[in-house]
Parts: structure tokens; C-alpha cells; sequence
């Protein structure tokens, strides 16, 4: 995978609703703002297959339109039934009010276990 930084949105797209749907590279992403820092997950529940981009956000806590099962958005953590499996992370930064993600080699997050 590459490890380069690619420019995904506008800063304040994701800003106005607090989060954000975006396809980057083969990838479904969540976009979420919590205070003035923005996070980036994949975007499947592990659940239940839903978008979380769809979701509701709470503090720093994804909640799943489905069956309402959460996930934390800074670490990806499984916080409560139904889901089980953690959620993948990727590193954001910010620069000059754009949103850039970057896709490193598949490893960390996906190991993972949960917190529940």
C-alpha cells in the first residue's frame, strides 16, 4: 500500500455535520470532527455491513444506524454489543483547510481485539 498523503475533502465539509462519507482509493472512509481534531475510519460496521458515515455522532463515539452499537473514532475499539470487531483507523492531518488521509500496510488495527 501506498504510504503517501492524499487529499480526500474540505476541511469544512466535515466540519458543518460533524462527519463525512468519502471513496478514496478503493477504500469507504468515515470522516468524523470531534472539537478541532478530525479522524478517519473505515466506514463498514462490523455488525451489521452499515455505512457509519450514516450514523450518529456522540462525543468521540461513533454510534451505527442499525442496531446502535458503537465504536470509538480515535481508536476504532468495539465499545458495546451487538459489535464485536474493532474498526480500522488511518492517519489524517490537516493543511491549509484540507482533509488528507494516508493508507499504510495492512496491519495494527485489524488485530485488534475488543474492548467490550
Amino acid at each position: 500500500m501506498r504510504n503517501e498523503w492524499i487529499d480526500v475533502i474540505d476541511r469544512d465539509v466535515v466540519c458543518a455535520d460533524g462527519l463525512a462519507g468519502v471513496y478514496v482509493e478503493g477504500h469507504d472512509i468515515a470522516l468524523f470532527a470531534v472539537g478541532n481534531e478530525i479522524f478517519a475510519t473505515d466506514n463498514r460496521c462490523t455488525h451489521g455491513e452499515a455505512r457509519l458515515s450514516d450514523g450518529f455522532l456522540l462525543d468521540d463515539e461513533i454510534e451505527c444506524p442499525l442496531h446502535q452499537g458503537r465504536f470509538s473514532v480515535r481508536s476504532g475499539m468495539a465499545m458495546c454489543a451487538p459489535v464485536t470487531g474493532c474498526i480500522r483507523t488511518y492517519p489524517v492531518k490537516i493543511e491549509v483547510g484540507r482533509v488528507f488521509l494516508q493508507f499504510e500496510a495492512e496491519t495494527s488495527d485489524a488485530s485488534l481485539q475488543s474492548g467490550i
